[in-house]
């Protein structure tokens, strides 16, 4: 090999290095924050709840029933979702303002504060500290919820949008993982340590803080919303390698001028326009029907499962993790094969599996089978097959002008449901009993069928093509008048427009 032959490999690899950093990264102080914080509240529910009560006595000499400490810690647990929810709407304003990575720079400002307040709660006998605690994170982890995926879906090439898309899930499974990890009574998890392990969130936010600063914005960001071509070019060689695709930076100025002179979109302006309504109505649906799954709500009430199915309290903490390590694994099976099969494959595989382990499910539970804890792992595993795979859709069916916009309706719809989900979780329990689990296969079977019926395939596809596949479900007797409208030719920033023939 010629010496520019392997300064050029070099080169690429090095960049290639470069993306997988700043995925690492970003997710690290992002998505990862959304599992570790769903896992870290499990291991010190005993501890919280004698927490709550020895504070109600001391302050007002009322000792609390059983059921009141149960709501209380019913609110410090699902004022997470709160906190989630107006994350999500504060994010497609913010990712505007200030653009993807410094919005997730900024975004630990809420982290921090709120890991302040955990550690201090119990030295100032205050449970009130920690449900605002839960709501900052709760924002935190609503924000990079919705622009990582964004950050990355804008940053990597066409041929690994989704690969690299569904890290945001990767990282949130392994996030689950190393909460279950940290919350172990051995290291965290003990009655005397449970406010360092709502602390320990504060871990990730400044690893990334220390990092993000040295990788580059979202070249998309740079070109389209900030018309400078130059920065873009430059980010795209860092990501990308020495050269830049002519056929990747045409496609993104096709883009700015198909938006130019377009503000960015505001969310209720979606719901108004036909152009986008089956877009908008996908991306709730399968937002939507990630919680109303109910997997995540395991997560909230995982001891509890685990102890009715009659895992004694001392190992129930070790068969969490057991859960968290097979949907960990799930997710990178789900990362290896979603470029390969498709994103519509995945999700409606990823529904169809979880309703018929949802049915297992609920005949082990009427058999009272304690082989039902495999089929808790299995669900899970199935799981993430699908959930993660929601995270690319906005990037890929939406323009940037409107992307913002589609993140924040999407994310607003998970986080409701995960509330709503989190709050009825257990009265499904104790008056569905072994039934508990139909609701939610119901919800897999319908969510199975309009991904069959309605998503088309959007793998390997440019913004333009996936457009005019909606376009025949948004304009269904529209088709010529569409198919006939000039097409926009770009060479290297210019724009002319072809005569229609």
């Amino acid at each position: 090999m010629s010496h520019a032959g392997e300064q050029k490999v070099k080169q690429q690899i090095s960049s290639s290095l470069t993306l997988v950093l700043m995925v690492a990264s970003a997710a690290i102080g992002g998505t990862l924050q959304y599992g570790y914080n769903l896992a870290i509240m499990n291991s010190p529910t005993t501890f919280i709840q004698k927490f709550i009560n020895e504070t109600f006595l001391e302050r007002w000499d009322i000792q609390l029933e059983d059921y009141q400490v149960t709501l209380v810690w019913t609110i410090v647990v699902s004022i997470f979702s709160l906190g989630g929810f107006a994350g999500a709407l504060i994010a497609g304003p913010m990712t505007i303002r200030f653009g993807r990575k410094k919005c997730l720079l900024l975004n630990n400002i809420f982290l921090m504060s709120g890991a302040l307040l955990a550690l201090t709660s119990r030295a100032a006998k205050s449970f009130e500290m920690i449900i605002i605690s839960r709501v900052l994170v709760g924002i935190n982890a609503g924000i990079s919820m919705n622009v990582q995926p964004m950050y990355f879906g804008e940053s990597a090439p066409k041929h690994l949008r989704g690969a690299i898309s569904l890290s945001s899930a990767v990282f949130t499974a392994f996030g689950v993982v190393l909460g279950q990890v940290v919350g172990l009574r051995e290291i965290l998890g003990s009655e005397a340590c449970w406010q360092y392990l709502l602390a320990s969130n504060a871990v990730p936010g400044l690893i990334q803080l220390l990092t993000l600063p040295w990788f580059p914005e979202s070249p998309r960001y740079l070109l389209i919303d900030r018309g400078d071509k130059e920065a873009c070019i430059n980010a795209l060689r860092r990501l990308r390698g020495c050269e830049v695709q002519s056929s990747e930076l045409d496609e993104i100025l096709q883009e700015q001028a198909e938006t130019k002179g377009m503000r960015p979109r505001r969310p209720w302006e979606l719901f108004t326009d036909r152009s986008v309504r089956w877009q908008l109505i996908s991306v709730m649906i399968i937002s939507s029907a990630m919680q109303l799954c109910g997997n995540d709500s395991i997560y909230f009430y995982a001891s509890y499962v685990f102890k009715e199915a009659g895992i004694s309290d001392d190992k129930v903490q070790y068969v969490t993790i057991g859960t968290g390590t097979c949907e960990f694994t799930a997710c990178i099976m789900c990362n290896l094969l979603v470029e390969r099969k498709g994103r519509r494959f995945m999700l409606m595989g990823g529904f169809i599996l979880m309703t018929i382990w949802a049915v297992v499910f609920t005949i082990a539970l009427s058999f009272e089978v304690i082989v039902l804890i495999n089929q808790i792992i299995y669900f899970c595993f199935v799981f993430f097959l699908s959930a993660g795979v929601t995270g690319v859709l906005p990037t890929e069916i939406f323009n940037q002008t409107a992307r913002p916009a589609a993140y924040m309706i999407a994310g607003s719809m998970m986080w409701i449901n995960l509330g709503i989900v989190g709050m009825i979780f257990p009265f499904l329990v104790s008056e569905l009993s072994q039934y508990c689990f139909v609701p939610f296969a119901a919800v897999c079977v319908l969510s199975a069928l309009y991904i069959g019926l309605f998503l088309p395939e959007t793998k390997g596809k440019s913004l333009s093509v996936i457009t005019r596949e909606f376009h025949k479900l948004n304009f269904k007797n529209q088709d010529k008048n569409f198919e006939s409208q000039p097409e926009a030719q770009y060479q290297l920033g210019e724009v002319c427009h072809s005569t229609a023939l």
